[in-house]
């Protein structure tokens, strides 16, 4: 019986130990700059995103099918050094602490840095981040929620999207760039 006590013990001492983690995830970090003064946030509709034709190869098609939500998170940089440095700081450390995601790739898009993390195995991913600053735009993170997406399929598929501006409200992104001139 002592034996049986001693083990509960040590279970709830270690499930309290793994839910007192004081490390930010990157989905608090979404919802807490949802409220934050000078972000933008944005649900985009698959609706939005569509394929070009539907003469498209199946397993484009297939990726396409395998994303779920899409959402933009961003703080232009209007001047205001200081939040970019804090928001950037926060959003490089959660990604680089995180045991969840693996860095894709790096890149250097016209004075923009931007990386590329992914969560899952490479052929059944769910989740894709793409992270990105500067002090031109500001800093930003675009979160791709999917269920065994691929991600050289994925990037495939870049080229064979269509935006339907009707089919999305571009008022908040509107503003975002109201802002950065």
């Amino acid at each position: 019986m002592k034996k049986i006590a001693i083990m509960v013990s040590a279970l709830i001492l270690s499930v309290l130990c793994i839910s007192c983690n004081k490390e930010q995830s990157l989905q608090s970090y979404l919802v807490e700059s949802q409220d934050k003064p000078g972000f933008m946030s944005i649900d985009v509709p698959l609706s939005f995103i569509q394929l070009k034709t539907n003469e498209v190869p199946n397993d484009i098609k297939e990726a396409y099918r395998s994303i779920r939500k899409v959402n933009l998170v961003g703080l232009p940089y209007l001047n205001n050094e200081a939040a970019y440095k804090v928001e950037k700081k926060a959003l490089s450390t959660i990604l680089k602490n995180s045991k969840s995601y693996k860095n894709l790739m790096r890149m250097d898009v016209k004075g923009m840095k931007m990386s590329v993390y992914c969560n899952g195995d490479s052929d059944a991913i769910d989740e894709v981040i793409a992270f990105g600053y500067s002090k031109e735009v500001g800093v930003g993170v675009a979160r791709i929620l999917g269920k065994n997406m691929n991600a050289a399929k994925i990037m495939q598929m870049v080229e064979y999207l269509k935006i339907d501006p009707k089919q999305f409200n571009l008022q908040q992104l509107q503003l975002f760039f109201n802002k950065i001139d």
